[in-house]
């Protein structure tokens, strides 16, 4: 396929960071290595991306100091820097607009002397928050896509308040429908990339322009040290990665793994920090598996990625996870996920290569769990077999470049220079890979 001159809509990649500004800049940086890339980015995060080689054509830095410097006080002040708050998602609303509107003044004339081929916005990742520039664009001279895009998971009736861990600002969610430039910039999009299965349900209406692509992606580096030794342990070597929070789930890892470990079959480690460590760390005691359980903390990402590639399997029920990046890096270093039915993880484990369990009750979840590490103890030749074919399919299917591949071949289409790509639906991907 032709390189393409892509305008790339991302305020917040940075290489040094994490979360969505990290996705950002791996799907930014693998797709310049097949397009002429120009990324769109606020002035605040132009040293980490000066700072790095990279195959990106060019930068375009949007400065609004005045605007910057009140959000960055309001993040600090108001919000006390809890990301994760849904109020400063809403509250992002306004500054995300001026820095696209400043961004389409900035570049206007050069979009309409024709020095680019295509508008493709991957950040932010909520679906929630409207771009005007598919309303600049929507009589042309170049198509605009969005993605992929992410967000909305409903409430689970099986699970308690805390464990949904739905803010009081969640209930007016769709209101977002009614804010300037919402309904115009899926109505304009020439393409619209979903990110899970909740997301693609939730733009059905689209369908003809509609794809589903995972939200993360797995990066060289993991591959670099995916190597794995092929001896068998005495004991089945067990990892949760994650924040130790309540949605997280990490005490009913523990408690599905507590007869092997009880047994001396099993080893867990817990990677990862939180509120809930002191209670998680009392459960191991009552539980009679402490000795059995080692509790990290928080670690270097490329630790992480070590520890991954020294472990059987890991157990994963997060219970609320939009994207689920750990379960791919898992994939890929040969760690077989267990997850829960629910959210990104669900979108791409399937029984070729991990398990994933049912959201019904805690009690249930437990017991589904317990069994399945029963079998993988008791069926080494399994767990080798599943091990194998999940690090095909991520090699294969998960990696930034597998995705930068299956992005290009969405802007052609929008462009009218391709096929309509034959993509498979959410949770269809697994499934065709392993037919």
């Amino acid at each position: 396929m032709s390189r393409l001159r892509v305008l790339l809509l991302a305020p917040d990649a940075n290489p040094e960071s994490i979360c969505g500004s990290l996705i950002g800049y791996c799907q930014a940086q693998a797709l310049a290595d097949l397009h002429d890339v120009t990324l769109v980015i606020r002035s605040t995060g132009g040293e980490p991306l000066w700072r790095k080689q990279s195959a990106i054509h060019s930068l375009e830095v949007i400065s609004l100091v005045r605007v910057e410097r009140f959000y960055d006080w309001m993040l600090r002040r108001v919000f006390k820097s809890n990301y994760e708050s849904h109020a400063l998602e809403a509250c992002r609303y306004p500054f995300h607009v001026a820095f696209e509107w400043q961004a389409w003044r900035q570049l206007r004339r050069r979009i309409m002397a024709g020095e680019f081929d295509i508008v493709l916005r991957l950040l932010p990742v909520t679906a929630v928050m409207p771009s005007p520039f598919a309303f600049f664009l929507r009589n042309g001279p170049i198509p605009f896509a969005i993605g992929p895009i992410n967000g909305g998971l409903p409430p689970s009736p099986g699970l308690s308040r805390a464990r949904n861990s739905r803010q009081w600002i969640s209930g007016f969610r769709n209101a977002y429908r009614y804010l300037p430039f919402a309904r115009s910039t899926y109505r304009h999009a020439a393409a619209i990339i979903a990110g899970s299965s909740q997301t693609y349900a939730e733009f059905a209406e689209h369908r003809e322009k509609l794809f589903f692509l995972p939200e993360n992606g797995v990066g060289r580096s993991v591959y670099s040290c995916a190597v794995r030794g092929s001896e068998r342990r005495a004991r089945l070597e067990l990892i949760f990665v994650g924040g130790l929070v309540a949605r997280k789930a990490c005490d009913l890892a523990l408690r599905a793994a507590a007869p092997l470990l009880r047994d001396d079959l099993a080893r867990f480690t817990v990677v990862g920090d939180g509120p809930e460590r002191g209670r998680l760390e009392q459960l191991a005691r009552s539980l009679g598996v402490e000795r059995a359980v080692s509790f990290c903390g928080s670690v270097r990402h490329n630790e992480v990625l070590e520890r991954l590639k020294s472990t059987d399997v890991m157990v994963f029920p997060s219970l609320r996870d939009f994207g689920g990046g750990v379960v791919f890096e898992a994939l890929a270093l040969g760690a077989i996920p267990v997850v829960v039915d629910f959210g990104g993880p669900g979108d791409i484990v399937s029984p070729a290569v991990g398990y994933k369990v049912s959201l019904t009750d805690e009690a249930n979840v437990v017991s589904q769990i317990e069994r399945i590490l029963r079998d993988l103890a008791e069926d080494r030749d399994l767990l080798e077999r599943l091990r194998q074919q999940g690090m095909a399919y991520a090699q294969e299917c998960l990696t930034w470049d597998a995705k930068a591949q299956v992005l290009t071949k969405i802007m052609h289409w929008a462009l009218r220079r391709g096929p309509k790509p034959d993509l498979p639906p959410p949770k269809m991907l697994q499934a065709k890979h392993a037919a």
